[in-house]
């Protein structure tokens, strides 16, 4: 029965011995306790505090991300249609380029067909002129073997001559 009812005694000094023990960890225990679980509250606030910042910052982040997505979009959008623009005008004016050129050759072709025949024509009327200067001088050879022959047709041509004159000068 010791056990379940102690002696005055031992009770004295047990009291006496938890007293110190709760005054030596009131004194240097407690605090050092709240201290540490103080700064694990400041460290697990602390460390949440910093994680909405991470995940505002993080936020951020991806609407810059998105926005300057936007834009790149956007300025290849823009770059595409500018790209577009200068390929138009590019076979535009290569295309203006080939109807000028085409036009010039055409037209160069054209003033060379008209010069060749232009020549063609000099040459065969002076062939012509040629030879009929021979055939009229055979032919008059023939005709004027005699001095009046030469007479008669030396007056009959200046007559022509005179009536062809005259009839310039009336029209």
């Amino acid at each position: 029965m010791d056990l379940l009812m102690p002696s005055t005694g031992l009770l004295f000094w047990m009291t006496i011995v938890f007293f110190v023990v709760l005054a030596v960890l009131w004194k240097w225990g407690f605090p050092a306790i709240t201290n540490m679980v103080r700064d694990r509250k400041n460290f697990i606030d602390d460390s949440l505090r910093k994680a909405h910042e991470a995940n505002e910052k993080l936020a951020n982040i991806q609407k810059e991300g998105e926005s300057i997505l936007q834009e790149a979009r956007e300025k290849q959008l823009r770059i595409l249609k500018e790209a577009t623009a200068t390929r138009d005008a590019i076979v535009a004016k290569a295309q203006d380029q080939v109807k000028e050129d085409g036009a010039r050759l055409l037209n160069d072709a054209k003033a060379e067909i008209e010069l060749t025949k232009q020549q063609a024509i000099r040459e065969v009327r002076s062939q012509i002129a040629e030879l009929s200067v021979k055939i009229a001088e055979k032919v008059v050879r023939e005709r004027l073997s005699g001095e009046n022959k030469q007479m008669d047709l030396i007056d009959k041509l200046l007559a022509e001559v005179s009536a062809y004159e005259r009839n310039d000068i009336k029209q």
